[in-house]
């Protein structure tokens, strides 16, 4: 039977072998592809570009989303994928085909002409080329890795830049310090070009502010220029002309609320006359963002846990910031109805494990640690070192179905089990079932 997941990850590993995470954090390299393919990212509809530590998913799904309910044609490339490679570019609105995708890559090998380059790099060439080729109004990019060096960076005048919050990940490559990450952050901002900025730790905003004067950029920060807020439900965005009483963000958790707040201010600062206020409104109420804070119905491992009574949540947060932001939606999700939570964790090594579980430590939830199929996965032994180190009791459990079956076997009301850590440990969940790809 022919397996669309299969068929694609043939060529996405021809590509991986061919290209590894040769990581070089210079635009040299994929400038020189791009030369070589004609410069697509100057054929573009206006771009959006986001950068930041956390949320850059979420605030591209409620750009995307209210572009969409205005009838736009909306161009996105976003990392990395859940399940398969083609989730990553979305050209005007719609997947990548098998077809597609291997004429791509030929095109960008051949222009590329054996020349060292990163699998991520390679990726960003596909994507600005398929986006050149197909007329859209909208091109929505979201930064890989940092920003100055990425291999998105390569935009002369985009439209509009968005800065999400900034906080410490990938601290071997853009830290150690804040203000170090925040300046690459910051390496998106061009001259003239508006900039939407969220709501930042000192450290991180003076970087930032210090980048704008330097470069010419103006920068809107949500807190100061515009504000976004919960009201009775709803989402209220103060913008410098006006208030917008907007319905509740569709991605659950409080957080979201700023990123639902920092898209609309950033899609207001687009100046399209065709995003009118109606479609805000139905993009902040529609926005779809696959294995952040998800509910799981479908497939086998969210059958087994309705089969209980429980409900299965998976999110890809793996860091501090994220880690309060997941432990904030679980404390108001178990204060509803008082149920027991659980958490089963698996993270990749280089990651703050500790820094992730400690937010989570007065919620005193049930933990199951795992691991994955990744060689980078941290061990068991080492997860459950770090959620006991923050005063948590932590079971060791064999994979997802036997962490899951463990949860799910707990006395007392069923549970709301959170499968949480990383965004690739939440994929292969994802991948169990054909029911449950992102799509």
């Amino acid at each position: 039977m022919y397996d669309p997941l299969r068929a694609q990850d043939v060529l996405v590993e021809r590509l991986r072998a061919l290209h590894p995470s040769l990581i070089d954090l210079t635009t040299g390299r994929i400038l020189r592809l791009l030369d070589a393919l004609g410069r697509p990212q100057d054929k573009l509809p206006p771009v959006i570009h986001v950068a930041g530590t956390n949320g850059k998913g979420s605030t591209t799904a409620f750009l995307r989303a209210m572009a969409e309910a205005a009838g736009l044609k909306v161009h996105v490339l976003t990392s990395p994928h859940l399940v398969r490679f083609v989730e990553r570019i979305r050209v005007a609105g719609t997947l990548l085909t098998e077809a597609q995708l291997e004429n791509l890559i030929e095109q960008a090998e051949t222009a590329n002409a054996g020349e060292p380059i990163s699998f991520f790099e390679m990726t960003t060439a596909i994507a600005l080329k398929a986006f050149a080729d197909t007329p859209a109004d909208l091109c929505i990019i979201e930064v890989g890795l940092g920003g100055r060096f990425d291999a998105t960076n390569v935009f002369d005048s985009p439209a509009v830049t968005v800065i999400t919050p900034v906080d410490y990940d990938h601290l071997e490559l853009l830290g150690p310090e804040l203000g170090k990450i925040a300046w690459e952050k910051a390496g998106i901002l061009r001259a003239g070009r508006p900039c939407v900025c969220a709501r930042q730790m000192e450290e991180a905003l003076g970087v930032i502010e210090a980048e704008s004067e330097l470069v010419g950029a103006p920068i809107t920060l949500m807190g100061r220029d515009f504000d976004a807020f919960e009201d009775q439900g709803r989402l209220r965005v103060q913008l410098e002309d006006r208030l917008l009483d907007l319905p509740p963000p569709s991605l659950f958790g409080q957080h979201q609320f700023d990123n639902a707040g920092l898209a609309v201010a950033a899609i207001v600062k687009l100046g399209d006359p065709r995003i009118t206020d109606e479609a805000i409104a139905k993009g902040v109420a529609s926005a779809v963002w696959p294995a952040r804070f998800q509910r799981l119905i479908k497939g086998p491992l969210g059958e087994r846990a309705q089969a209980r009574g429980a409900d299965l949540w998976i999110d890809g947060g793996h860091n501090p910031h994220a880690g309060r932001a997941l432990a904030d939606a679980v404390r108001r999700l178990s204060a509803k109805d008082g149920r027991p939570v659980t958490l089963i964790v698996g993270m990749f090594a280089r990651k703050d494990a500790r820094g992730f579980f400690e937010p989570f430590a007065s919620l005193k939830p049930a933990v199951f640690v795992t691991t994955f199929d990744s060689p980078n996965a941290a061990s068991r032994e080492e997860l459950a070192e770090a959620a006991a180190q923050v005063g948590l009791e932590p079971h060791v459990a064999a994979d997802i179905p036997a962490a899951l079956d463990r949860a799910l076997r707990v006395d007392g009301p069923a549970p709301h089990v959170i499968l949480c850590g990383g965004l690739h440990f939440a994929g292969e969940a994802l991948a169990m079932s054909e029911e449950t790809w992102p799509s």
